[in-house]
């Protein structure tokens, strides 16, 4: 933000900072306590003197019963201050609350009365003598309630004088914020020059360590820019912002901005900078059931097909239909085929993916491979045949196709056709993890327990921490008879899942035939306990 410069104004950036009403101002001296004579008067001796003849009564028997409380003298100077503060906070408090239910007339007066009352207590302490014990976070209270009050009945320029004794005293913190509430009022004036002055005196007395704040100004700076037309100068705030908070309202004024001044790149980058703002929440997580609460699942069901859901959806993919990128609409919709997946309504699915069944190879291949996944879940080995010949004729280089194929070719035990389906998938995917699993599993019905051990081995390198993956390669190195390399597998799979009854139970046989008898009865005690 050094380099943005307000060309409308040559006069020095504070010049008019000290510019206020005198007359709002009250001065109040505090003088300085001598520390070392305050300590010197703290150290008192203390001595315990006996009458002659006298005994000493450790339980104070003799004394009679004790004398009555001493009460509060309410004529003493210092018990008046107290009441009269406490009279000022009840006032403060009164002011907010006749506010916040709507009556800002009401709560300016109480605001003033508050005043009033606060400079009287100061008076009163000049006069006792106690003018170093002044409340100076009472003070500064009823300033700012005061200051707010006037700026909430629109009251300006008293507002601003009002404003400007805080930030004058130097006894006050943060004078910074308050002059963000100065800036504010000056936008609401229309007095743009000004707001950006004082916006940027506030980002000057605002240390990094409040970025959110000063990430705020610097939005407001980007806004009166804006107003101003001085989309350059607003451009440059913003991508600041956008480099270092992004987010999507300082994102939209950006791409605006970028409008303004045509450069149509700079739409791009604005607008690709826009949707990549992090929104933090799913919004389709909420409409996925919670199997474990009835009456919340009940809810969902009342509210995930409701009509207007249903119709920002459609409106959405309409419009989308409508425009020359046809393909976002398509990816839109399989989105949705795949939330309904996510919510086990595999009916609503099947629906929705038949659709693109006449659309371009691409969509129908993705549709397609879904659909056969879906129909294979439920058993219906024909129809997941079907559609994963569809898929592989839509688009023959589709690992997930290809999958699906070994899959039904699987169930119908042709074990070599099923090998050459997955060996072709990991062709046109090496990280199709699927297929390498599948294809391991395939050689163990073969036999080609090498050939497994291999597959699986590989499938550990990528995937390090599945369970299942090593429960594989131990039960293949128990087949090939090395236990011991089974049997350390099957440790590394506890160090996963450390509570496995199976697991346990499978070492607990391995060690005892191993001949450790030990061993074997620890992991045995284990599982039953």
């Amino acid at each position: 933000m050094e380099n943005v410069h307000l060309a409308v104004e040559d006069e020095d950036l504070y010049s008019g900072y000290n510019d206020f009403n005198s007359t709002f101002f009250t001065e109040v001296s505090f003088p300085h306590c001598n520390r070392a004579s305050y300590l010197m008067n703290l150290l008192v001796q203390c001595w315990i003197f006996f009458p002659s003849g006298s005994t000493f009564d450790t339980l104070g028997q003799h004394r009679g019963p004790a004398p009555p409380l001493e009460g509060k003298n309410e004529d003493a100077p210092e018990e008046k201050i107290k009441i009269m503060e406490k009279k000022v906070n009840d006032l403060i408090e009164e002011s907010c609350m006749a506010y916040s239910s709507g009556t800002s007339q009401l709560a300016l007066e109480k605001a003033k009365e508050a005043r009033r009352k606060e400079q009287a207590v100061v008076r009163q302490r000049e006069q006792s003598g106690t003018a170093d014990h002044i409340n100076l976070d009472l003070t500064y209270s009823v300033l700012l309630n005061l200051a707010n009050q006037y700026e909430h009945n629109e009251m300006y320029p008293e507002a601003l004088n009002t404003y400007q004794v805080i930030v004058k005293n130097k006894m006050f913190n943060n004078p910074g914020r308050l002059k963000v509430n100065m800036g504010n009022i000056y936008f609401q004036q229309k007095n743009y020059p000004k707001a950006i002055k004082f916006y940027r005196m506030a980002l000057d007395q605002i240390s990094n360590a409040h970025k959110e704040m000063r990430i705020k100004i610097m939005q407001n700076i980007g806004v009166v820019f804006l107003r101003m037309g001085q989309y350059s100068d607003a451009i440059t705030s913003f991508e600041h912002i956008m480099r270092e908070s992004p987010n999507i309202t300082t994102g939209y004024n950006l791409v605006l901005c970028n409008y303004a001044t045509g450069d149509r790149e700079g739409m791009k980058k604005a607008f690709q900078m826009l949707i990549s703002v992090p929104l933090g929440i799913d919004d389709e997580d909420k409409y996925i059931p919670a199997t474990d609460d009835s009456s919340t699942n009940m809810v969902i069901d009342a509210i995930k097909n409701d009509k207007l859901y249903q119709m920002e959806r459609d409106k959405c993919v309409d419009m989308v239909k409508a425009s020359q990128y046809v393909e976002l609409a398509n990816d839109l919709e399989i989105n949705k085929a795949i939330t309904y997946l996510r919510q086990k309504d595999f009916n609503q699915a099947v629906e929705t993916l038949k659709t693109f069944e006449k659309k371009d190879s691409r969509v129908k291949s993705v549709a397609a491979t879904n659909l056969s996944f879906i129909y294979f879940l439920e058993k219906d080995y024909d129809q997941a045949d079907r559609y994963a010949d569809l898929a592989m004729n839509a688009n023959r280089y589709n690992p997930a196709a290809l999958v699906n194929k070994g899959n039904t070719v699987f169930v119908k035990q042709d074990y070599e056709k099923a090998a050459e389906f997955f060996k072709e998938a990991l062709k046109n995917d090496s990280s199709c993890t699927e297929g390498l699993y599948n294809l391991g599993l395939t050689y163990k019905r073969l036999n080609r327990l090498e050939d497994a051990l291999d597959c699986f081995l590989k499938l550990n390198a990528i995937l390090r921490n599945s369970d299942q993956v090593m429960c594989q390669i131990a039960d293949l190195y128990e087949q090939l008879g090395d236990l011991q390399q089974a049997i350390e597998w099957l440790m590394q799979v506890i160090s996963v899942t450390p509570t496995d009854p199976h697991i346990l139970a499978k070492l607990g046989k391995l060690h005892n035939d191993e001949g450790e008898k030990s061993q074997a009865l620890h992991y045995y005690s284990e599982v039953e306990t």
